[in-house]
């Protein structure tokens, strides 16, 4: 070995304990600032417009987290073409737990062509399972329509007249209709929003007849008798609403329910997730916030963010394949 090679090793020997100790202390300070996160306000996007579930339950939540953690967690609702905008603008953020993202069931991104590089599985990392809740099929007051069995025997004998709004394409409005549609064999015509919100106030402004979304943006107007509820989503019938029938009573198998959940940018540090998704848990499962996501209508149950993620490849394969069965296509 030559003099050269000895030096080196030499050198190598003496920086290697300053190498580890600085390593260590790079580690030490990630671990430490997620610890402390957050110290500066937090954003979360929304991709649909004010009014509608996943904007009431969002707020719900970040009031919650502001007044915990004494930093400010700001709602910032960007919609548009069935979520994909704010899902595209929330997916390039920096990873680092100060843009997160939250969201419910719309499969815009699975229907539109050609098809748009953002998706749940595969472009964020799954944080925080908040709940689900039941569909609502409410109608506005003037349609004479009083059970399941009055709805599809109207659509069969006026195909295509019936107006349905929705939150827009791919929303979970429209994607609990078509399975309606589908397995029922009805026409109803499509009449995207860009929203719940706006969707449920051309229902109850007599516009468009008929609505399938969450219990949650509805249960407001149908206790003011703006909109008339006739059936519920779930397999059961809603503690809220027992003496509302369930779809399923009248088309065997008819399931649909809303899922709402929270996710961060794609190589968001696991400290960090498992750090929000603690945060997050702590807020739903307190007394006073369960009392109000249950009086909304939503169901709460505790799932880590691995379960969650495996939820969102469930959720992306069952819409898919009604996507594929139903034969729906871009408008």
């Amino acid at each position: 070995m030559n003099s050269q090679s000895v030096r080196r090793i030499v050198v190598a020997l003496v920086l290697f304990p300053f190498a580890l100790g600085a390593l260590s202390a790079l580690s030490t300070s990630g671990a430490l600032a997620q610890s402390n996160w957050p110290e500066k306000p937090v954003r979360i996007v929304i991709p649909w417009p004010p009014g509608g579930s996943t904007d009431i339950v969002g707020r719900l939540l970040a009031a919650d987290l502001s007044q915990r953690l004494k930093q400010q967690f700001i709602i910032d609702n960007r919609a548009g073409a069935g979520s994909i905008i704010g899902l595209q603008h929330a997916m390039v953020q920096p990873p680092d737990g100060y843009t997160l993202m939250m969201t419910s069931t719309a499969y815009g991104f699975l229907i539109d062509k050609p098809k748009v590089p953002v998706d749940y599985v595969n472009s964020f990392a799954p944080v925080a399972y908040v709940g689900v809740g039941d569909s609502a099929f409410t109608i506005h007051p003037s349609l004479r329509v009083n059970s399941v069995k009055d709805l599809i025997d109207l659509a069969k004998k006026r195909p295509g007249e019936l107006l349905y709004a929705s939150s827009g394409f791919g929303g979970f409005p429209h994607m609990s209709t078509e399975l309606f549609k589908m397995m029922t064999k009805t026409q109803m015509t499509h009449v995207p929003f860009k929203g719940g919100g706006p969707a449920v106030a051309d229902v109850m402004a007599g516009h468009t007849q008929i609505y399938m979304g969450s219990l949650t943006a509805v249960v407001s107007m149908v206790n003011s008798g703006r909109l008339r509820l006739f059936a519920t989503g779930g397999l059961k019938r809603n503690p809220g609403f027992p003496n509302v029938p369930t779809v399923a009573e009248t088309v065997p198998g008819y399931e649909s329910t809303i899922w709402w959940g929270l996710f961060a940018p794609r190589n968001t540090p696991p400290e960090l997730i498992a750090r929000v998704h603690a945060e997050v848990n702590t807020s739903i499962y307190r007394p006073e916030i369960l009392k109000r996501l249950v009086e909304q209508g939503v169901a709460t149950s505790k799932m880590s963010s691995a379960e969650f993620g495996q939820l969102m490849v469930r959720e992306t394969n069952k819409w898919l394949e009604v996507i594929r069965v139903a034969g729906i296509k871009p408008e």
